[in-house]
């Protein structure tokens, strides 16, 4: 073996072993789900010694009157709006800083970059408050309605990154053709944006089905609950919790996540590396 060739082996191995701890506490989740409480606290291994396959039925069920399902379609309610209205209105956002030019652009996109590093804990308050006024506690809405106004920067700080790496060849075609600023995005640029866009509906679905402040402090009726509340609900409903139904159902909760990713990994990998296209 060569010296390059020895060191692309261990370059692997190392990639290998780092790759099985970071995995090692998604599959120890996994083989927990079929574990007595005893055995969890016991045994570190992956597998049990005797597999108990009923605790996904029981934590199915809950402890309350509603099944997960109810839960999961709460948390579909939140989440498919959601990235709906952030797409729509950060790609417009993006649009407008990558493409435009007008009095006080600079200064506007450095305000909204800072807003980054702002704590969302100290608009909790404001927020609240403001939401009350409005008469929209235990409502969705003001979970949904703020990303109508392209408040998640980071998209549209994301987009528009993505943007200035694109060349502006076929818009200023499509402009000498008659196309409006309207058309050009929705013709042009949207479908060359569609890598990026798909990294901003991966993050937002993600994002969202484990956002648990937000419900928590919004939301007070049971049957308007997602699925991260009812995972806590399910927690904290009896002196002694039953372990294995609460990890199974856990592991239920991250089947949509880990399936809108690998559904969407070769765009998503390609938007979050990518800051454009090489023209």
């Amino acid at each position: 073996m060569t010296r390059e060739q020895l060191r692309i082996a261990l370059r692997y191995a190392a990639l290998l072993a780092v790759g099985l701890v970071m995995l090692y506490p998604i599959l120890w989740l996994v083989g927990a789900s079929f574990k007595s409480n005893a055995e969890i606290f016991s045994e570190i291994g992956l597998w049990p010694s005797n597999p108990d396959f009923g605790a996904y039925a029981r934590g199915w069920k809950t402890s309350s009157e509603y099944t997960f399902a109810t839960y999961f379609l709460n948390s579909f309610l939140i989440v498919v709006p959601r990235i709906i209205v952030t797409v729509i209105s950060c790609v417009l956002v993006a649009y407008a800083f990558a493409r435009f030019e007008f009095w006080g652009r600079k200064i506007l996109f450095s305000v909204m970059v800072t807003t980054l590093m702002l704590p969302h804990i100290i608009l909790r308050i404001p927020q609240y408050l403001m939401f009350k006024e409005f008469g929209w506690l235990d409502t969705y809405l003001p979970i949904i309605v703020p990303s109508a106004f392209a408040t998640d920067t980071f998209f549209v700080f994301m987009l528009v990154q993505f943007l200035r790496g694109i060349p502006r060849d076929m818009e200023e075609a499509a402009t000498i053709d008659g196309c409006n600023p309207l058309q050009l995005l929705w013709h042009i640029i949207v479908p060359l944006l569609k890598p990026a866009i798909v990294s901003v509906v991966v993050f937002q679905f993600i994002w969202t089905m484990n956002d648990f402040m937000g419900p928590l402090i919004y939301l007070s009726s049971v049957e308007k609950y997602p699925v991260s509340l009812a995972l806590k609900m399910t927690i904290g409903a009896t002196e002694e919790v039953e372990w294995a139904s609460a990890i199974a159902i856990s592991v239920v909760a991250l089947i949509p996540s880990v399936a809108v990713f690998f559904a969407a990994q070769k765009h998503f990998i390609e938007g979050a590396a990518s800051s454009g296209i090489k023209g």
